[in-house]
């Protein structure tokens, strides 16, 4: 079972992460979301089990390569506490890694470059237990079977569900992929910066990612697979 549905009141959060100015920023992110709560900050995995000895919080926010490892202080913390809810905020998107992290305990896995209000809606969802894994990882990984049994819920949708783009919209996030900023797109394509930022809305929406790297990631992986 994992941890105790919290509908109301601040989320005492701990956030680790090994590089200080990406940690001040998570943090000064969340400390501006109503209802967060940030009781403790570490670099490595000793300062994770540490910090929930100490403060067990609601929700620990943990990176994967800090020292130590993410993996085994989620499997250090589960030990203290089998109901502790534990969500990864990491650069890799890897199979092994997603599936490594749940299957130790973590509730919640998210990609780094995710807007804050999507981190937020991340831990909220988490603490009134479900469990939150990225789109775009979840889609091309092969695991997905492992993936989909180790998910209590998820908002996941179903591979065949996916949404077509239009061919302006695939055009316009290939070259978003390709590195261009909205700028740079619609001096391309002739348009208004104006008109791809509303274009981008729109595929983010579509494809349900949570920022433009997603969006990429969902569009190349769905193109390899000939579905998109």
């Amino acid at each position: 079972m994992r941890g105790t549905a919290i509908e109301t009141g601040a989320l005492r959060v701990a956030i680790v992460d090994d590089h200080p100015m990406f940690r001040m920023g998570v943090v000064r992110g969340l400390e501006d979301e109503a209802g967060i709560e940030i009781v403790g900050e570490g670099a490595s995995a000793d300062d994770a089990i540490a910090l929930f000895r100490t403060h067990r919080p609601d929700i620990s926010l943990l990176d994967l390569s800090m020292p130590g490892g993410g993996h085994a202080a989620i499997r250090a913390i589960r030990q203290i506490d089998p109901n502790a809810l534990i969500v990864i905020l990491t650069a890799s998107a890897g199979e092994t890694d997603v599936v490594d992290a749940l299957s130790a305990g973590a509730s919640g896995y998210v990609l780094k470059g995710v807007e804050v209000d999507e981190l937020h809606r991340v831990l909220r969802s988490v603490a009134n237990g479900k469990t939150c894994v990225p789109e775009s990882v979840a889609l091309r990984t092969p695991a997905r079977a492992q993936v989909t049994a180790l998910r209590a819920d998820t908002d996941l949708p179903a591979a065949d569900a996916m949404p077509k783009l239009t061919p302006r919209e695939e055009q316009i996030l290939s070259l978003v992929a390709e590195g261009h900023s909205n700028k740079e797109v619609g001096r391309l394509l002739v348009l208004q910066e104006k008109s791809i930022k509303h274009v981008m809305t729109r595929i983010l929406r579509k494809l349900r990612a949570r920022n433009r790297t997603e969006a990429a990631m969902v569009l190349r992986d769905w193109q390899q697979g000939g579905k998109l």
